[in-house]
């Protein structure tokens, strides 16, 4: 663009941009093929005429305005080439600045030439069809030959005679209304805001949809009903169209329409009709990528927007969100039409298959990462797994909760503390130090100081931070960029990239990848989950009920995810007294623990009758199928936790469990490092133990016996052999339940070995963010782990084909005599 650069110097020369809020111009072409029209009351009113070429907006000065006569041949004097953003320019250039007065974006659209332009700039004979709001066909603009002594450029703005003329007159400057705002010059001088545009005729305006999100997920899906797209670097727009009305709402519903005023016009033109789009709006920084933090100073500094289109919800009053996505772009593909390199609204382009390929080119051309989408999904508002977002690199909002103060620099902050909102509550992400200018750093000091309060909003902040810090109240969200996390969920490397102001704080969660590998562990699908209840003669009333909101997992998504991992299951839930987890309206609403069977499931969930310790009995559930678990489901149970024991010998237990609860500032490393060394321990003591994570934060590690010794002696054996870990390093371990005792340590818990106590299912869902699963691993496989939560729901189903236990059923070992 070295060639630009050149052409904008005299305009450059001309103006003073510290007074005057007319763009500069950079580097990045962004405002569209267009041509547009400026009626300008500066020294006398006129009408600024202006085309796209070679990266500029050519411009004259037509004194009299366009007219439609032909016979009409207006004067438009040649003056400076004038940047790319200059297109949707409106306001007031202020008293004593190069053409200081009112600017009114008077017509915007697009022009191809008709002959080629190149040579007709040469001969002094352009010749084009418009096609604007209110220029609309052939035109053509004509040199005049030059007198003696004369400096400036003169042509000739003519109407060709086509469909769009007049004779006798021309009624084309009776308009006189901003195409862009509504407004009249006059309203624009005052500084009024944009008038509402009359509806349009045809149809009503679409209302708000909240939009579809994409899940993380760590790896590209394969598969060859995949579409691939760029993730964009900026503000999710639903964008509600009906002809000349307008409006451009958030992702949450936000009215931003004016906002992102310079992109109306154009959207504006898309229809005479109605239709409601799905997109981001984006900006180029000087590199030509979509930048959020140069999108932010254009929002506030003015510039070039760009709309790129990613769906089609709505067109002529008819919803499309049933329709398959691939039915859904060719719609939009028709809409748009044949978009130039720069217009301000753009179509977001696909490519079929070859996930892996695309990952890699998006990533190396230096591009935030991937969205896949499943071409036969229809839309769906919220999160969901018909589309995943695949990150280059991890960037995510976080909630301000507080600021260090610098010590080099009186009055501002060194750091911002960050926070994310788990189960109702804040948690402690790190602080950020990069990424601020020294401008930027004051403003939000200033705007910290506003929102200033005495306590902090949020516990297990680590003391050295917690100390000397600020706190403020959890409302302002930041944009950060980040390598990775450590094994206690605290940012490694982070870089302020700017403010988010699109969405709410109590919406910003941690965003954990899942897995994403083949298309067996991508095939949940309720579907699947209606069918395989059916088959079990289980009733699955409401499978779109949405039991896991953060994910989009379903009451179908999750009777599927139990058909697929029933058969590795079956071996440690069958014939076992169980306690269950229920959350009837979901894992963010009411949950509770339920031990009886008071009435209610489905046949499939059967009860076997226990003697309480006051000598009644009662009914405890229990299940040896696949129908059992989709009766569970259908009640909303998310957790099923089994007995150390099995119905038939519900006094002899045949497994021992010790599970590794961390204090809240030790980390995932800490509680793999106890694993292992109560493996080694157990080993000595002749045990072959397995290791399963739990889906929350720790390690079971567990050793099956025999069902020789009953629930006293397991108990007395694992009480000791806890306690004895506990004596030999009691600096990093605890055999005491209580909060206070395991302060900085490990709690060895034990507990779960006597009668009636319980610990998770294998394969069992939890009622926690991110949906996660508690899976058995192998020991080879545990240093390799970052955290107990970090298998997912398609995650389990592809562990569930491999047996990382294969001893376990065929292990005979009796309880050793002593823990010592």
């Amino acid at each position: 663009m070295a060639q630009a650069r050149d052409l904008l110097d005299e305009y450059r020369a001309k103006r003073d941009f510290t007074k005057t809020s007319e763009p500069k111009g950079g580097k990045g072409a962004a405002s569209g093929n267009v041509f547009v029209v400026q009626k300008h009351d500066a020294t006398r009113l006129h009408y600024d005429f202006r085309l796209e070429y070679e990266g500029v907006l050519k411009s004259w000065a037509v004194t009299r305005g366009p007219s439609t006569d032909p016979a009409d041949k207006r004067l438009a004097v040649r003056t400076e080439d004038h940047p790319l953003d200059y297109a949707t320019f409106e306001g007031i250039i202020p008293k004593g600045q190069y053409g200081g007065g009112t600017v009114m974006l008077w017509d915007f659209g697009t022009w191809e030439p008709i002959e080629d332009p190149k040579k007709g700039f040469k001969s002094g004979k352009l010749k084009f069809r418009l096609k604007g709001e209110r220029m609309k066909g052939d035109w053509a603009l004509i040199r005049m030959k030059p007198k003696a002594g004369e400096k400036r450029e003169n042509w000739l703005l003519i109407k060709e005679h086509d469909d769009f003329a007049t004779d006798g007159g021309s009624e084309l400057l009776d308009e006189d209304t901003s195409v862009s705002t509504g407004r009249k010059m006059a309203a624009i001088e005052k500084g009024k805001p944009p008038a509402k545009k009359a509806k349009a005729d045809e149809r009503p305006l679409p209302k708000f949809v909240e939009p579809q999100l994409a899940t993380l997920v760590d790896s590209v899906p394969t598969g060859n009903d995949w579409l691939f797209e760029m993730k964009y670097d900026g503000y999710r727009c639903v964008a509600a169209v009906s002809g000349e009305n307008v409006r451009l709402y958030t992702r949450n519903g936000l009215d931003w329409t004016d906002k992102f005023a310079s992109l109306v016009a154009p959207m504006s033109m898309l229809t005479k009709s109605s239709a409601l789009l799905d997109g981001e709006i984006c900006a180029f920084d000087e590199s030509g990528k979509t930048s959020f933090s140069t999108l932010k100073s254009r929002l506030s500094e003015g510039g070039p927007l760009v709309y790129f289109a990613f769906d089609l919800l709505e067109i002529d009053g008819k919803s499309l969100r049933s329709k398959p996505l691939s039915e859904r772009k060719a719609a939009l593909e028709d809409l748009l039409g044949r978009r130039t390199r720069h217009d301000p609204i753009q179509f977001s382009p696909d490519i079929a298959g070859k996930g892996e390929e695309v990952f890699s080119a998006i990533c190396e051309a230096g591009h935030e990462g991937i969205i896949a989408k499943r071409e036969t999904a229809p839309y769906r508002s919220g999160r969901g797994k018909s589309w995943l977002k695949v990150k280059c690199t991890l960037r995510q909002e976080f909630v301000i909760v507080g600021w260090s103060p610098s010590e080099k620099r009186r009055g501002v902050f060194a750091s911002l503390l960050l926070a994310t909102q788990e189960d109702g509550k804040l948690v402690y992400r790190g602080r950020v130090g990069t990424g601020f200018s020294d401008d930027l750093r004051s403003n939000l000091q200033a705007m910290l100081e506003k929102d200033a309060r005495k306590t902090a909003p949020l516990s297990g902040v680590p003391r050295e931070m917690a100390r000397g810090a600020h706190w403020v109240s959890p409302r302002h969200l930041a944009e950060i960029a980040y390598t990775e996390l450590t094994p206690d969920g605290v940012l490694r490397h982070p870089s302020f990239l700017g403010l988010r102001e699109d969405k709410l704080a109590k919406d910003i969660s941690l965003e954990q990848p899942a897995k994403a590998k083949g298309n067996k562990a991508m095939s949940l699908s309720e579907d699947l989950g209606i069918a395989a209840a059916e088959k079990a003669g289980i009733k699955l009333s409401s499978p779109e009920k949405v039991l896991y909101p953060g994910q989009g997992v379903t009451k179908g998504k999750l009777a599927a995810y139990y058909a697929s991992v029933v058969e590795a299951m079956m071996p440690y839930i069958a014939d076992r007294p169980l306690s269950l987890v229920r959350c009837p309206a979901g894992r963010a609403k009411q949950c509770f623990f339920q031990k009886h069977d008071t009435g209610g499931f489905a046949q499939g969930m059967d009860t076997v009758q226990i003697t309480e310790k006051d000598g009644k009995s009662d009914s405890y559930f229990t299940l040896n199928g696949l129908e059992g678990l989709l009766a569970g489901v259908q009640m909303g149970v998310l957790e099923f936790h089994i007995w150390g024991s099995r119905r038939d010998a519900v006094e002899k237990p045949d497994r021992i469990v010790f599970d590794i609860d961390p204090d809240e500032g030790l980390d995932f490393g800490d509680v793999k490092s106890a694993a292992l060394d109560i493996r080694d321990r157990l080993a000595d003591l002749g045990l072959q133990t397995f290791a399963m994570v739990t889906g929350g934060k720790g390690i079971h590690v567990i050793a099956p016996v025999t069902r020789r010794a009953e629930w006293p002696d397991v108990k007395a054996f694992a009480s000791g052999f806890a306690k004895q870990m506990a004596e030999d390093e009691p600096d990093r371990f605890t055999a005491t339940l209580s909060k206070k005792a395991r302060k900085g340590k490990m709690f060895i818990d034990y507990l779960r070995n006597e009668r009636g106590s319980t610990a998770i299912a294998p394969y069992s869902t939890r009622a926690k963010e991110g949906a996660p699963v508690a899976v058995p691993v192998g020991w080879d496989e545990v240093e390799t782990l970052a955290s107990a939560n970090g298998f997912s729901l398609e995650a389990a189903v592809e562990r569930s084909q491999t047996n990382p236990w294969p001893s376990y059923a065929k292990l005979r070992q009796s309880l050793p005599k002593t823990s010592k």
